[in-house]
């Protein structure tokens, strides 16, 4: 005989021939409310989401040689499973604003298909890699703080990049000890190397000439040895400004070079071997 099932089963037993003698025990409500475990309603990001009346958000300066006026890149961010243990803040939306109308068709379309991929949810990440690799044909600039920028784009993929480290989305890996310890050595040798080269050279004893009181220099002439005083004291004050360029704090030596990995000219040569003293990278390993 068939028998039609209504609700929901929530579990069985097999029952045998000395069960079927024995009166059926009705669960009570209670007990089936009991049964049902909690679930915790966690909000992903996806495109159903609704926009908020107020998102909080970060505006970033872009100044670049390639234009004459300012880029303004604002960020907004909204906040998911607020006051809860699963509480995530995601970008939402970007704009981009400048008094420059010359590139307004690409900045429009640019800023409408990110913030459509914000609004998707997902790993977004991938946006800063793609928008960093981007290449302007005519070459690229150093930014403040010595960081090449291949493009406009890229800056605007490495303004993106910090606000996602700022909201948590990309952890930026630390540096390891060895490689701390490293930059260390580094830059305490070149700062020594760099304040022998700034010591002036000890002038040559000086004799006196057979019947004479004059004390001259070894040279018979004195204008080469004022020449290299002159020409220590240039080197001195070279080793200085090198001395106070790496010392002083998001800056690096003068003749550095820039670095491949973090794009940033901080790459000296040091015992045969170029090291980065902004990320630790060497060739040596």
């Amino acid at each position: 005989m068939a028998i039609k099932i209504s609700k929901k089963i929530k579990g069985y037993t097999v029952a045998s021939a000395d069960d079927k003698t024995k009166p059926a025990i009705p669960v009570a409500p209670e007990a089936e409310e009991h049964l049902e475990l909690p679930k915790a309603e966690v909000i992903q990001m996806h495109e159903k989401v609704e926009r908020p009346d107020v998102l909080i958000g970060s505006t970033y300066k872009i100044k670049s040689p390639l234009f004459e006026h300012a880029l303004y890149t604002t960020i907004n961010d909204i906040v998911l499973n607020p006051g809860t243990e699963y509480e995530l803040r995601r970008p939402f939306e970007i704009f981009i604003n400048s008094k420059n109308m010359d590139h307004f068709q690409w900045i429009v379309a640019l800023t409408r298909i990110m913030s459509a991929v914000f609004r998707k949810g997902g790993d977004v990440t991938f946006l800063v890699e793609e928008m960093k690799a981007v290449f302007d044909p005519r070459g690229g600039y150093f930014k403040a703080g010595g960081v090449y920028m291949p493009s406009i784009v890229a800056e605007i993929g490495a303004v993106v990049e910090d606000h996602l480290k700022m909201i948590g989305m990309i952890v930026d890996p630390e540096m390891s000890l060895e490689q701390k310890k490293l930059i260390a050595e580094k830059r305490a040798q070149y700062d020594a190397r760099a304040k022998k080269k700034a010591t002036p050279a000890e002038p040559a004893p000086s004799r006196r000439k057979p019947g004479s009181g004059v004390a001259t220099n070894a040279a018979s002439d004195a204008t080469p040895l004022t020449d290299d005083l002159a020409g220590a004291g240039a080197e001195s004050a070279s080793a200085d400004d090198d001395i106070l360029t790496i010392t002083s704090e998001g800056s690096f030596p003068a003749s550095a070079s820039m670095c491949g990995k973090c794009n940033a000219k901080s790459v000296i040569i040091m015992d045969g071997c170029a090291t980065c003293l902004n990320c630790g990278y060497s060739k040596c390993g």
